[in-house]
């Protein structure tokens, strides 16, 4: 059976958070696997079938958490190859631009949620010139990928940080929050309750880089994970996010609905002047008041924007 957009993926099954507290809960192997089985995803269901389990059938969580680590390093691997934290750079420097000329002499936070074990906070503290008022954040829900995080900025001696958090739900919000491939795991209304948390006092811009979808994007993502991936769940995993990931229309949709105190557009979705799609979309928000200073601070990029609404 060829993959359906409505498969959970598997990495989404292995892992429970309580989201009050953020502790973590036990996952049964058997109930992962039969709710692949019922989906017709018989080869997902294989791959967790091989994961270890207690006496009761619980998937082991240090287990669980070294294959996060070994799907985040593969993934690594491909955002260095297709140059992504300077990608990333190109319009968070611009962005910091409009925050800093806005409210000058105020630091500056900027947020990655959802961060895995920090590769573009990472890159962004080692090669990135923001300057000493910017303070590079990295939150995530998995300890094991923070701490992973941390030890790597440690060893690269790195100016950044990186907390063991809800990114939507800190008590200090950032000032620019954005993300790396997380949309396409919220369906239906969690997509926009995801975005509504952007919706708070002091938050100024927000952007999310997710899988533009396409009809080569699916094939596109096979190639690339099957030239670059050893594991099975990393393999699986990168090939359904294309085909789950959100067109956007919705992603539009779900911004002005969540975050109306925001002016929202896609950015850099063709390669101009052909009408080729690129691998990656961007869904940008500002507040109104900061859209003029962000397209002139994009310079040339500017004309990557979309129409505001």
């Amino acid at each position: 059976m060829l993959p359906s957009r409505d498969w959970p993926e598997i990495t989404d099954l292995l892992v429970a958070f309580d989201p009050q507290t953020l502790q973590r809960l036990p996952v049964h192997r058997q109930e992962v696997i039969d709710k692949l089985l019922a989906m017709g995803n018989r080869r997902g269901a294989r791959i967790v079938s091989v994961l270890p389990v207690d006496a009761v059938g619980v998937l082991d969580p240090a287990a669980v958490d070294q294959a996060l680590l070994t799907a985040h390093r593969e993934m690594q691997i491909l955002s260095e190859e297709f140059y992504h934290g300077l990608r990333m750079a190109r319009l968070l420097g611009p962005i910091i631009n409009t925050v800093r000329e806005a409210a000058p002499g105020q630091s500056i936070r900027a947020l990655d949620i959802g961060c895995g074990h920090g590769y573009v906070v990472r890159w962004l503290a080692a090669n990135a010139r923001f300057g000493p008022d910017v303070e590079l954040i990295g939150a995530d829900y998995n300890t094991t990928l923070i701490a992973e995080a941390r030890r790597l900025a440690q060893h690269e001696d790195l100016n950044c940080r990186f907390e063991a958090a809800d990114g939507t739900r800190l008590s200090n919000p950032a000032a620019v929050q954005f993300s790396t491939g997380i949309l396409h795991h919220f369906r239906g209304g969690d997509l926009e309750a995801l975005l509504q948390c952007h919706e708070r006092d002091g938050v100024q811009a927000y952007f999310h880089f997710d899988f533009q979808p396409s009809p080569l994007a699916p094939l596109g993502s096979w190639f690339f994970h099957r030239v670059r991936m050893r594991s099975a769940l990393t393999l699986h995993d990168g090939v359904l996010s294309a085909i789950r990931a959100h067109p956007a229309s919705r992603l539009l949709e779900a911004a002005r609905a969540a975050t109306p105190g925001f002016k929202v557009c896609m950015f850099s979705t063709h390669v101009r002047p052909l009408p080729l799609p690129r691998v990656f979309h961007v869904l940008l928000a500002v507040r109104p008041e900061l859209v003029g200073a962000l397209e002139r601070n994009l310079g040339g990029m500017a004309s990557r924007l979309g129409g505001w609404q």
